[in-house]
C-alpha cells in the first residue's frame, strides 16, 4: 500500500488515521493539530440548556457499568462501558453524554477494517464537515490516561488522542476488526472503555460509506449521533 508518494507499512497508515501521528510520509509539519486535539482557544459549547463538563469530570466508580445508546437515523449502536477497564476516560465520556455533547456530533472518520471515529463536537448539527479539520474538535479540556489492561479486536470501544501524553478528550473510535489490534497494540495508549453489544451490523454499514481516502478518510456523507444516552443498572 502506498501513502502518497512513499510505501510505508501499513500500522503507521492507520495510527495516522487514529491517533493522528504525524509521520514524515504525511507531508505535514509537525505542528498540525492531529486527531483528537483541541485547536488553540478551541472548545465546544455545551447545548442549550444543559451544563457539560468544563474540566475533567470524576473517575467512573471502581466496578460500575453504562449502557450506553447511540441513535442514529440509520439505526441504534449499543455499547457496555464498564469503569474498570479505564475510569478517566469511562467517566468523561459518561458526563459528556449525559449532558448532550454528543447528540448531533457525527461520525467523522471512517477506515473500511479499521474503525469509525466520531465524537468531534466540532461536527454536528448543522455544522457543515470541513475535511481538511477532522479530528481537531474536543471539548475544551483533556483528561489523565488510564493503562491499557483489555485487548483491542472487534467491538471495542476506545478513546482517539494525539501522541501526547493525557491528551484525550471526547472522540472515541469503535474497531471494526481484530486485525486492526497489532497496530493498535503498537502504540498501546488508547483506553479501552468497553464494547459495542449490539448494533456492529450498523457499525459496518457506516464503515462501507463514501470518505475521502488517505490520510483523513473523513466521511464525505457523515452519519450523525442524533440522541445518545446513558443508562445504568
Amino acid at each position: 500500500m502506498t501513502f502518497g508518494r512513499q510505501s510505508v507499512p501499513i500500522w503507521l497508515i492507520v495510527l495516522a488515521i487514529v491517533g493522528g501521528l504525524v509521520t514524515s510520509a504525511c507531508s505535514q509539519s509537525a505542528s498540525s493539530a492531529p486527531s483528537g486535539a483541541v485547536p488553540s482557544g478551541a472548545t465546544q459549547s455545551a447545548p442549550s440548556g444543559a451544563a457539560c463538563p468544563g474540566s475533567a469530570p470524576a473517575h467512573a466508580t471502581a466496578g460500575s457499568v453504562a449502557t450506553l445508546t447511540v441513535e442514529t437515523p440509520k439505526g441504534t449502536i449499543v455499547m457496555r462501558l464498564e469503569a474498570d477497564l479505564a475510569p478517566a476516560a469511562v467517566g468523561n465520556f459518561l458526563a459528556l453524554a449525559r449532558c448532550g455533547y454528543y447528540d448531533g456530533v457525527v461520525f467523522h472518520r471512517l477506515v473500511p477494517g479499521f474503525v469509525i471515529q466520531g465524537g468531534d463536537g466540532q461536527f454536528g448539527k448543522s455544522t457543515a464537515l470541513d475535511r481538511n479539520r477532522v479530528g481537531q474538535g474536543g471539548p475544551g479540556y483533556t483528561i489523565d490516561d488510564d493503562p491499557i489492561t483489555a485487548p483491542y479486536g472487534r467491538g471495542v470501544v476506545a478513546m482517539a488522542r494525539t501522541p501526547q501524553p493525557h491528551s484525550e478528550g471526547s472522540q472515541f473510535f469503535i474497531v471494526l476488526a481484530d486485525t486492526a489490534r497489532p497496530a493498535l497494540e503498537s502504540a498501546n495508549t488508547y483506553a479501552i472503555m468497553g464494547h459495542v453489544t449490539s448494533g456492529m451490523d450498523l457499525v459496518d454499514a457506516i464503515a462501507a460509506m463514501p470518505n475521502s481516502g488517505e490520510p483523513n478518510n473523513a466521511a464525505l456523507d457523515p452519519v450523525p449521533m442524533t440522541k445518545v444516552t446513558v443508562n445504568t443498572p
